[in-house]
C-alpha cells in the first residue's frame, strides 16, 4: 500500500510504513487498553464482514453517536466504509427532535450509540424513523444489542472474498460520510464528503505536521466533527499513537498519564486552561507572584522566529525555566504543538502559549471543505500569530469583491444531501462560498475578519463586525461569553455572560458579599461597574460607531445543552437574543 486514495486505505498504509504497537488506546475501568495496527485491521475486517452478514449494502447509511472518543468508533467507521456503506456521525448533545430529523433525512438503516443516555434518546424517537432496523451500543447495556455481536458474526471469514470485491469497487470519488452541520438557524444540512475530499485534505495537511513516528496524540474534541476526524486519519497516516481522553473533566489527568506530543483544541479550552493558570498565579505572594506576572507580560509580547531579538530571547529563556516549565509539566510535559480550530483564537493566547513553549497552530476550514483550507506551520516560517496560516497545497482561495473567502479544490464537498437548492446557494462554479470575510496578506497568510452573515448595519448605516469585538472583549477575565447586538439599532450593544467563578474570586478579595447566586451577582452595581471598566478598556481599540455603548449581564452560563452554543461552541445568535429578549429590549429602551 503505497498510495492512499480511499479512507480505509489508511490502516493498511500504516501497517506497511509505520506499524504501531499502540495505534489506538482507550481507558476502560481505570485501565488503558491498547490496540495495535495489526489488531485494528483484523477488527475492522471482522466488523465489515459482520455488516455484510446483516445485509448491509453499498450506499446504505449507518449512524454512529458517541459521547466520548474511543477505539470502537474507529472500528465502526472503517468497518462501515470498507463495506461500501456511508458513515453518518451525529453529535451526542443535540435534541431528540434533531436525532429524528437526521436519521429520517439520511435514511439510516442502523444506528450505533455509545451509552445508556444516548440509547434512551434514540429509543424515544425510534418509532418515528421508518428506515431504522436496529440500534446497537458500544457499552454493555442489558436488553440492548451490542456492537460486539456484529464483530462476532464477522469472525467467520467465508465472505472475505465478497468484502475484498466490495472494497475494490469503492472509488475515491464515492460518498464516504454525511455530516450534519449543527447550524445556528434552521434544520441541519447534510454535508456529503467523498473519500477523496477527506484523503486529499489529510495529504495536504501532512505537509504541515512537525511530528515523528511514535509520537502520541490525545484526542478529545468530538469525533463526529470533521476537524477531529480528519486529524485522527492524519495521525494514522503519520504513525502517531492515538489516546482518547475520558472526558473534559478528566483531561488534566489524562494529559499527565499520556504525556502527548500533540493535541487539537478549540480556543475555549485554551481560555479555560489559561484562566486556571492565571488564578493560581494570582494566589502567589512576594517574589514568586512578581516573577509569574513578569513572565505573563513577557509572553504577551512573544513573536515567533526570534523576531524580538536576543535580549528578549534571553529573558524568555529565564521565564521558561522558572515559570513556563511548570505550565508544560501541568499539560503532560511533552507537548510540541497544539492545533486550534473551530473559532477565532485570541492573539494574546497564541503569544503566551507560544512563549511557554507550547505553540498553537491556528487553522481554518469548514465541514464543507473537509475541513482544512489554511493552517499555520511552525517549521517553514509559516507561523504568523493573528492569521490562520497559508493555504494548504491543492486548494485555491480567492477573495470576492465583498471580502468573502471563496474556496476551490479537491476538499470541497459533493454538496448538501437531498438539497440541490442550498448547494447552489453556496457554489459559484467550482468555488464554495465560505460565508467568512477575510484577506490574504503580502506573505500569503489568510486572516479571517468576520462572518459575512453575522455582520450588521446600525440604523446609521455603519457596518459592525461582531466577532472582532467579541474576540477582543473575551480577553477580559471578567467576561466568559459576549454577543454583540445592534442590527438596525442606533448603536451596538452587548449581552454578556460574566465569568462567574472569577467574579466570585474577585469579590472575595474585595470582601464583597453576594447572596450566592448568579442573579444577585449580575444585579450588584459593583460588578456592573467593574465590567463597565473592562468594556471601556477594550472599546478604545474600535471606531466610534463600533464601540459597545450599553450592555446587560445574563444570569445563566451559556452552554451547548442550554441551547446558547452549537456543538462546536459557536454562538447561536438567534436563540441567545430570544432567550434574553427582555434584556435586549431594556438596552434599547423598549417595552418587553
Amino acid at each position: 500500500m503505497t498510495n492512499v486514495t480511499r479512507i480505509f486505505d489508511f490502516p493498511q498504509y500504516q501497517l506497511k510504513n509505520h506499524e504501531l504497537k499502540v495505534a489506538f488506546c482507550t481507558k476502560y475501568n481505570e485501565k488503558w487498553v491498547e490496540t495495535s495496527t495489526k489488531e485494528f485491521i483484523r477488527l475492522i475486517d471482522q466488523f465489515s464482514r459482520g455488516l455484510l452478514n446483516m445485509g448491509v449494502k453499498a450506499g446504505d447509511k449507518i449512524a454512529v453517536i458517541s459521547s466520548t472518543n474511543r477505539t470502537e468508533w474507529h472500528i465502526a467507521d472503517y468497518g462501515i466504509l470498507q463495506a461500501g456503506a456511508v458513515n453518518v456521525p451525529i453529535y451526542p448533545t443535540i435534541s431528540e427532535e434533531d436525532y429524528a430529523y437526521i436519521l429520517n433525512h439520511s435514511e439510516s438503516t442502523y444506528c450505533i450509540v455509545s451509552d445508556q443516555e444516548l440509547l434512551t434518546k434514540v429509543n424515544s424517537i425510534k418509532d418515528q424513523v421508518a428506515s431504522l432496523k436496529e440500534v446497537y451500543t458500544f457499552d454493555e447495556i442489558e436488553g440492548a444489542k451490542n456492537y460486539k455481536e456484529i464483530l462476532e458474526t464477522g469472525k467467520n471469514e467465508a465472505n472475505q472474498k465478497e468484502l475484498d470485491a466490495i472494497k475494490a469497487a469503492v472509488k475515491p470519488e464515492d460518498l464516504a460520510t454525511i455530516i450534519y452541520t449543527s447550524g445556528t438557524t434552521g434544520k441541519p444540512k447534510g454535508v456529503m464528503l467523498s473519500h477523496n475530499n477527506i484523503v486529499s485534505n489529510v495529504k495536504a495537511s501532512d505537509e504541515r505536521v512537525p511530528l515523528s513516528e511514535g509520537d502520541k496524540a490525545l484526542s478529545f474534541l468530538p469525533i463526529c466533527h470533521i476537524f477531529e476526524r480528519m486529524v485522527t486519519y492524519l495521525y494514522q497516516y503519520c504513525g502517531i499513537s492515538i489516546y482518547f481522553a475520558e472526558s473534559i473533566e478528566k483531561i488534566s489527568d489524562n494529559l499527565k498519564e499520556v504525556r502527548p506530543e500533540v493535541m487539537t483544541v478549540v480556543p475555549r479550552l485554551l481560555e479555560k486552561v489559561y484562566d486556571k493558570i492565571y488564578a493560581k498565579g494570582a494566589e502567589l505572594t512576594g517574589i514568586k507572584r512578581n516573577l509569574f506576572f513578569w513572565a505573563i507580560e513577557l509572553g504577551k509580547q512573544y513573536e515567533p522566529y526570534n523576531a524580538n531579538g536576543a535580549w528578549y530571547e534571553f529573558k524568555l529563556s529565564i521565564a521558561r525555566k522558572l515559570i513556563f516549565s511548570k505550565w508544560q509539566e501541568g499539560l503532560g510535559g511533552n507537548l510540541k504543538i497544539l492545533v486550534s480550530g473551530s473559532a477565532a483564537l485570541q492573539p494574546t493566547l497564541a503569544r503566551v502559549f507560544g512563549a511557554a513553549g507550547m505553540p498553537v497552530m491556528e487553522g481554518y476550514g469548514l465541514t464543507e471543505t473537509s475541513p482544512v483550507i489554511a493552517v499555520n506551520d511552525q517549521n517553514n516560517r509559516g507561523w504568523k500569530i493573528g492569521s490562520v496560516g497559508r493555504i494548504v497545497s491543492g486548494v485555491e482561495v480567492k477573495i470576492a469583491e465583498d471580502g468573502e473567502i471563496l474556496c476551490k479544490g479537491p476538499n470541497v464537498m459533493m454538496g448538501y444531501y437531498k438539497d440541490p437548492e442550498r448547494t447552489a446557494d453556496v457554489m459559484t462554479g467550482d468555488y464554495f462560498h465560505t460565508g467568512d470575510i477575510g484577506e490574504i496578506d503580502q506573505d500569503g497568510f489568510l486572516k479571517i475578519t468576520d462572518r459575512k452573515k453575522e455582520m450588521f448595519k446600525t440604523s446609521g448605516g455603519k457596518y459592525v463586525a461582531p466577532q472582532l469585538i467579541e474576540n477582543d472583549m473575551k480577553q477580559s477575565r471578567f467576561i466568559e461569553q459576549i454577543m454583540v447586538v445592534g442590527e438596525g439599532e442606533k448603536m451596538p450593544a452587548a449581552l454578556i455572560q460574566p465569568a462567574f467563578e472569577f467574579v466570585e474570586e474577585w469579590a472575595r478579595r474585595h470582601n464583597y458579599q453576594f447572596n450566592g447566586d448568579h442573579e444577585s451577582m449580575i444585579k450588584d452595581q459593583r460588578v456592573i461597574d467593574r465590567i463597565q471598566e473592562e468594556v471601556d478598556h477594550y472599546n478604545e481599540r474600535f471606531g466610534k460607531w463600533e464601540k459597545i455603548k450599553k450592555f446587560e449581564l445574563t444570569p445563566d452560563v451559556w452552554t451547548i445543552d442550554g441551547g446558547h452554543l452549537t456543538p462546536t461552541m459557536k454562538l447561536k445568535r438567534k436563540v441567545i437574543k430570544e432567550k434574553y429578549i427582555s434584556l435586549y429590549n431594556r438596552i434599547y429602551d423598549r417595552e418587553s
